[in-house]
């Protein structure tokens, strides 16, 4: 027996690392293309959170736009990250043509995506509003905020639109996974100029500030095109209809996740605007973590329509193995955005919190999270497929905007643990 139980170890060890050298062997181009799509995504989001950080002045100026930012960031990415993922569905089975051409399927998928932006940046102004008022922030008044979201939102389609497709097509021509790619791409971009277009929106609003009339009929103008625009789309065809059918209440929903997310950063205000380096993670945290959970959940989406992934109760097979490729993503890109903040700090000459802290913060923040996340996105995913929804217009929209409220409660609360604020 005591022959016997070395030669047992030495099998069993060989085994887990032939299992190990396999699941790497099979799985590298998913991790080496997801892995190049989150640093790309990094770069967006540094951008995007040095910009936030020098943001100080509008935060103070303009009470509560924190409670829009969140939601703002979001919804670009829900709402283009949901276009691309059913632009790579309908790659992948052949609905779409490779070639970069205009057709019906992707004219009423173009418009649907406007329609949708103008709704929702609508509906994330009145809830701003009321959590503000909900929990005693101060705030500017409900005309400012519609007007700052809803201009913010059609200057961040006007190029967000272009950019999708441009990403989606090229990847697929080029012979990578729309999947891997498209999400975490995307939503770097949204986060990019979401912000710019939001500062932007606020300098039309001090023009439109000369005069109420004119500031007046202006929302009201606005308030009449969404209207009209999406009984329009509703009507159009079956496919916008569906479109709008599924994703409006979910962005709903996901918009007003947002604004908790904001309402939870409006609350840590203070610890933000006197650590500027948290300031520049959040953007980062968010955006990657965001980005991870929509590779999961575009690979499972596509999956589902595919036959890949079946809808079980125990997550089984090829699910696993995308639950391990999101880990190990997780374990590279959380910390390596932790020294991104903190050497942007060092860089710009603003208050740091130190690089182990900094680090320590966004890696158990990131773990915890993507932990919960790859379950929570895994039965989101199956239950609408069960119930005969298309995943691509219920997963991303709900995974992601999920994410983002939890990641801010996360990330702050382990930031103010760390920092020793909540000892």
């Amino acid at each position: 027996m005591k022959d016997k139980s070395p030669k047992k170890k030495i099998r069993t060890s060989l085994s887990v690392v032939s299992t190990i050298s396999e699941f790497f062997e099979i799985h590298k181009s998913t991790i080496k293309e997801g892995l190049i799509a989150l640093l790309i995504c990094a770069i967006g989001d540094l951008i995007a959170g040095i910009i936030l950080g020098k943001m100080t002045f509008f935060l103070e100026t303009f009470p509560g736009l924190l409670v829009i930012i969140p939601g703002a960031i979001g919804m670009r990415g829900n709402i283009f990250s949901s276009f691309a993922s059913r632009l790579s569905t309908n790659l992948h089975i052949g609905i779409i043509s490779p070639k970069f051409e205009l057709s019906e399927e992707l004219n009423h998928n173009i418009f649907s995506s406007f329609v949708l932006t103008l709704v929702l940046s609508l509906f994330l102004g009145i809830v701003a509003k009321l959590m503000c008022l909900i929990l005693h922030y101060p705030s500017m008044s409900l005309i400012d905020f519609i007007l700052i979201c809803v201009i913010a939102g059609i200057i961040s389609n006007l190029i967000m639109l272009p950019i999708t497709m441009v990403v989606s097509f090229k990847s697929f021509q080029n012979g990578w996974d729309p999947d891997n790619i498209t999400s975490p791409i995307i939503a770097a971009f949204g986060d990019l100029f979401t912000l710019p277009a939001i500062i932007l929106s606020i300098f039309i609003l001090n023009a439109l500030n000369v005069n109420w009339i004119f500031k007046d009929s202006v929302l009201f103008i606005i308030l009449v095109v969404v209207v009209v625009t999406f009984v329009y789309c509703y009507n159009l065809s079956y496919e916008t209809k569906t479109i709008l059918k599924q994703s409006t209440p979910v962005l709903l929903l996901c918009s007003f996740l947002g604004c908790s997310a904001g309402g939870i950063l409006n609350s840590a205000v203070e610890t933000l605007l006197t650590n500027p380096s948290l300031l520049t993670l959040l953007p980062l945290f968010s955006g990657e973590s965001g980005s991870l959970i929509s590779i999961l959940g575009a690979r499972l989406s596509s999956g589902l329509h595919s036959g890949l992934v079946e809808p079980t109760r125990k997550p089984e097979g090829n699910t696993v193995h995308n639950f391990i490729i999101c880990w190990i993503l997780s374990i590279i890109v959380f910390p390596f955005i932790g020294i991104l903040a903190e050497a942007s700090s060092v860089l710009f000459k603003t208050a740091g919190v130190g690089f182990d802290k900094i680090v320590e913060i966004s890696t158990s923040s990131g773990l915890i999270l993507v932990t919960v996340m790859v379950f929570l996105v895994y039965y989101v995913s199956i239950s609408s497929y069960n119930r005969n929804l298309d995943p691509d217009n219920i997963v991303i929209p709900i995974s992601t905007s999920i994410t983002d409220s939890i990641s801010s409660l996360i990330l702050i609360s382990m930031s103010l643990i760390i920092l020793g604020v909540l000892i």
